[in-house]
């Protein structure tokens, strides 16, 4: 039986191998690798095994709740911390623990010989257990805290050649840019405590269905959560971090920046999915689609071939997102945008650890001096080509069935209101863009004649440890059980309030609720009879308020059928203009950019985004911090050497007022004693005729002062 105590290892044991590796894995054989990596192979086995038990369950409502005080947040009031395991997060452990496992794997090859190995797989196994621990986390406090390590983490590993300032440089980059989202969720996490009294799920979404969680306070910390994972999603205008991360090692990229991490933040709005209100549904749809598609516009110029993937990992977050915030509208939408973060996550992980053992063979990053390596590297180009098509959604690859699904839901969305057709337009265009940066990738790198003989001469096919993860990812990219409503569909559709708050009750018990598989219905809120049943107002109470609608619309269907004709004829559309302008040579790539020079300028300079926040932003902040420098310096500095200085003088003037007068008086006194003493002195000769003297001197002169007073 699964229970609470083997979910909670999952995240333990890489972060007991953090510690292990921190004080002890310099002195370990090889440095530690194979213990890190065998440290990752268990948490898999564990997290494979929650996973199993939940998909045993049958039920869209299968949970592992567990949780206990942590400390008092007042008098009377523990705060309690804990694991949430229900379908989404057993999914995304498994997910997070194969890749870091892969990811380990892939880089006891391609980090071999590295100055700083041991310091890499060890930052390597706290950032893994961060992720998992945020992904269970049941509340909002602990799963910002395990969020922040993961910024810690990036910042170590993109900055992991520190000697190259480019590389310390985007290191940087990337920890400002993301803590500018990091303090918005941070705000948003206090307005939802402050409204609430409490970070725990359970009890914000009874809140919120209660009603006593509502209005601006409810959307403006919605907005603000959404904040945060903008940043950690590099969703625009906070996306300049990510290409720039790719400084990082390759490795780096396929964990963090492609599969987990940027992850995160689409995660969050999943995971806060049911507090969220129509206004930060539209904020998110509308940020994604633009997202989508200005990144892909970025894409198609690029010839760094890992910068070329950053921006695609950019353009399918925002496709994320873009699925997420139509499901506040269209039933498919949240499933499809959760369902492409998982799909998503391992075949771009293929991408850039096939990238990595392509820049292995050829020492370089630059798509212009490559070509025809499809003869030195086959195993890479094999599971290249099938991770592109599973990226660019050619069925029956795993990418064709998510993305089909976010285009579809937005085409239903601006089917309902026509306002909303930019949507549809930002997906199938991202689609098409997509399809063409990715080929045109392929023909540069594979095809064609080598551009550099040195180059190519010295690639090879890299070691074992490279290939196994590269094949294991490519299988993971076909998914032979895809297709609207397969199993992923049922456990996880969209997280209602009323039966997200009767999931997380404390009994942390499986809670199987009813599904009609036969006509795949789902459970959808009824306001008015919530309001007119009393029962409603317990957490239990509230599934009594609800109905089944059927899922199967003519207006879904509908949807689907144009979603599958325009995402297959953007697929072959981008396809077929790679292969004319880059293999057939139809089109002159050089003409185009000459005679559009003004757009390919922009596009090659990112939108001049990076400049617009160098004049807008940057060159603001510094002008103020050298202000508050200068201020710091001549008024606070000032005040406070001004005062020192006119202390420093007083302290002068008493110290001479001491040493002269108050000093002199005593030293006068003591002075005029010793001088009386020494006269006195003289007085002590030693001879006995003088003390007789003396003696009779005295004698006689109290005798004549005796006589004198008796007779006065």
């Amino acid at each position: 039986m699964i229970d609470w105590k083997i979910a909670i290892l999952v995240p333990i044991l890489p972060a007991l191998g953090f510690f292990i590796m921190l004080f002890f894995g310099g002195r370990m054989p090889r440095k530690g690798d194979w213990f890190a990596t065998g440290i990752m192979g268990a948490t898999l086995a564990l997290s494979l095994s929650i996973f199993v038990h939940l998909f045993k369950q049958n039920s869209a409502y299968a949970t592992i709740l567990e949780s206990t005080p942590w400390f008092n947040a007042a008098p009377g009031r523990p705060f309690l911390a804990g694991i949430l395991v229900d379908n989404l997060s057993a999914l995304m452990i498994v997910m997070i623990s194969t890749i870091s496992f892969l990811v380990h794997l892939f880089s006891i090859g391609y980090m071999h010989g590295d100055v700083r190995y041991h310091r890499f797989f060890t930052v390597l196994q706290l950032f893994t257990a961060a992720m998992l621990a945020l992904v269970l986390a049941d509340n909002f406090l602990t799963l910002y805290v395990a969020w922040e390590i993961m910024g810690l983490c990036s910042y170590l590993l993109i900055g992991h050649y520190f000697d190259k300032q480019s590389a310390a440089n985007a290191s940087l980059k990337a920890f400002m840019t993301t803590r500018i989202g990091d303090v918005l969720m941070f705000v948003g996490i206090l307005i939802i405590f402050t409204q609430t009294g409490s970070f725990r799920f359970e009890n914000v979404f009874s809140a919120v269905a209660a009603g006593t969680f509502t209005g601006n306070w409810q959307m403006w910390a919605g907005l603000l959560l959404f904040g945060g994972a903008m940043g950690k999603s590099a969703q625009f205008p906070l996306h300049i971090w990510l290409p720039d991360a790719m400084e990082g090692p390759t490795p780096v990229s396929a964990l963090i920046h492609a599969a987990t991490m940027v992850a995160a933040g689409v995660f969050l709005m999943a995971r806060s999915y049911p507090m969220l209100t129509p206004e930060v549904f539209l904020v998110m749809a509308y940020v994604g689609g633009f997202t989508a598609i200005f990144a892909a516009t970025i894409g198609i110029v690029m010839d760094d071939i890992k910068k070329v993937l950053a921006y695609s990992t950019i353009s399918q977050l925002g496709y994320m997102m873009l699925g997420l915030g139509v499901g506040g509208f269209i039933f498919s939408g949240y499933t499809s945008g959760v369902y492409h973060l998982i799909t998503h996550a391992f075949f771009k992980a293929c991408l850039f650890l096939g990238s990595g053992s392509v820049i292995h063979a050829v020492h370089s990053q630059s798509m212009s001096q490559m070509g025809g390596l499809r003869r030195k590297l086959p195993i890479t180009f094999a599971t290249f080509i099938i991770a592109t098509l599973a990226l660019t959604g050619l069925p029956p690859f795993s990418g064709f069935f998510t993305k089909d699904s976010i285009i579809a839901g937005s085409i239903q969305l601006s089917g309902q209101n026509s306002a909303h057709i930019l949507l549809p337009i930002f997906s199938v265009a991202a689609a098409a863009l997509t399809s063409f940066y990715m080929f045109r990738l392929i023909i540069l790198t594979f095809f064609g004649t080598p551009r550099d003989e040195a180059k190519y001469a010295h690639a090879h096919e890299s070691p074992w440890t490279m290939a196994l993860p590269l094949m294991i990812l490519t299988a993971l990219s076909i998914w032979p059980m895809g297709g609207h409503h397969d199993w992923f569909w049922f456990r996880n559709p969209v997280p209602l309030r009323s039966e997200v708050v009767s999931r997380y009750t404390p009994e942390g018990s499986i809670l199987a609720v009813a599904h009609d598989k036969e006509q795949k219905a789902v459970f959808v809120e009824t306001p008015q009879e919530s309001h007119e049943h009393p029962e409603a107002a317990s957490p239990r109470g509230l599934i009594t308020a609800m109905k089944v609608v059927p899922i199967h619309e003519p207006e879904e269907e509908h949807a689907h059928h144009l979603a599958v004709i325009f995402s297959l004829c953007a697929f072959f559309l981008g396809l077929g203009g790679a292969y004319l302008t880059y293999s057939a040579r139809k089109i002159s790539a050089e003409a185009m950019a000459r005679r559009f020079r003004p757009v390919y300028v922009l596009l090659l300079n990112k939108y001049y985004v990076d400049e617009f926040f160098q004049i807008a932003v940057i060159r603001p902040l510094m002008r103020l911090c050298g202000l508050a420098a200068w201020l710091d310096r001549w008024v606070v500095d000032g005040a406070v050497n001004a005062t020192g200085r006119v202390t420093k003088v007083l302290s002068y003037i008493a110290g001479q007022f001491d040493r002269i007068i108050v000093d002199g008086a005593v030293n006068g006194v003591a002075n005029s004693v010793a001088g009386v003493g020494r006269n006195l002195s003289r007085l002590q000769t030693g001879r006995v005729g003088n003390y007789l003297v003396f003696i009779l001197a005295g004698v006689v002169f109290l005798g004549g002062f005796m006589f004198w007073m008796a007779v006065k």
